[in-house]
């Protein structure tokens, strides 16, 4: 009996040594991911869950105002935002009420991240349930911050992700640039079929590194680009820092001419996250 527990003993002094020895030789990255920091990134650098009712944290969180471009019919305004019940809910109505003096068919709200989500290489994640209607432009995007090579699209932009209100069953993934935009068709986006976008709430992920972007959908890989060779700021202006904006617009160039439904449309997101 002696002789055994020695043996146990012994045998839980080799393992223990063994685990910390061993901690030294394994990819830090390992822990990372058990800790729930993304692979490539060492902490959380702005996260929002939404659960305190009422206007958006005003640390975190600013607000676009008025007819702001693409065309779109909206007018932003803080009231067409808020949290309930631990969602931020974007409520995009044709409602056609005084908003500044003057008469707003249509009303929603945009809003945008403030410091510390000013980052450059990183990782950011959204969960979001998107509305039902057609005629409506859900969009989560990184902006940069600086315009660091001048106005849209000199400077790019990173569409985590978008719906386009005349194609409500599909899910877009792209970036725009001097030399890659919609303007002159050379737009990089690809799509992903989402039928029930109002039935529930789904992941939207970016992984940005220097040399490459990567999109998720629910957690699987989607989507990349990789910076080539012989790139300058025109095609790849990604080398700044950046910040989230989350909208819902209504109508615009993305529409085709598709006519917002008249039922009030809720774009749903539960939570924010970003690391560095």
């Amino acid at each position: 009996m002696e002789r055994r527990i020695k043996y146990v003993c012994f045998g839980a002094s080799v393992l223990t040594l063994l685990l910390v020895v061993g901690a030294n030789f394994v990819d830090a990255s390992v822990f990372r991911i058990r800790a729930g920091i993304p692979k490539g990134c060492s902490a959380l650098l702005f996260s929002d869950d939404f659960d305190v009712d009422g206007v958006p944290d005003s640390t975190r969180w600013f607000f676009e105002r008025g007819y702001v471009r693409n065309g779109e019919i909206q007018y932003y305004t803080e009231s067409n935002c808020r949290c309930k019940d631990g969602v931020l809910v974007i409520e995009a109505s044709v409602d056609s009420v005084f908003v500044d003096g003057a008469m707003c068919p249509v009303t929603s709200s945009s809003i945008s991240s403030r410091l510390p989500a000013r980052w450059r290489y990183g990782y950011a994640e959204v969960r979001a349930r998107l509305p039902e209607g057609e005629g409506y432009n859900p969009a989560v995007v990184l902006m940069p911050a600086e315009c660091t090579y001048g106005h849209w699209p000199r400077s790019g932009e990173i569409r985590l992700m978008e719906r386009n209100a005349s194609t409500p069953g599909l899910v877009y993934f792209c970036y725009h640039s001097e030399r890659f935009n919609h303007l002159m068709g050379t737009e990089r986006t690809h799509a992903v079929s989402l039928p029930d976008t109002g039935d529930g709430f789904h992941t939207y992920a970016i992984s940005w590194a220097r040399d490459r972007l990567i999109w998720y959908f629910d957690g699987r890989e989607v989507y990349s680009a990789e910076r080539q060779k012989d790139s300058d700021w025109t095609s790849w202006p990604f080398d700044q820092d950046f910040y989230l904006n989350i909208n819902l617009s209504v109508g615009g160039w993305r529409s085709d001419g598709t006519r917002p439904e008249p039922k009030p449309q809720r774009f749903e997101i539960d939570y924010v996250k970003i690391y560095s």
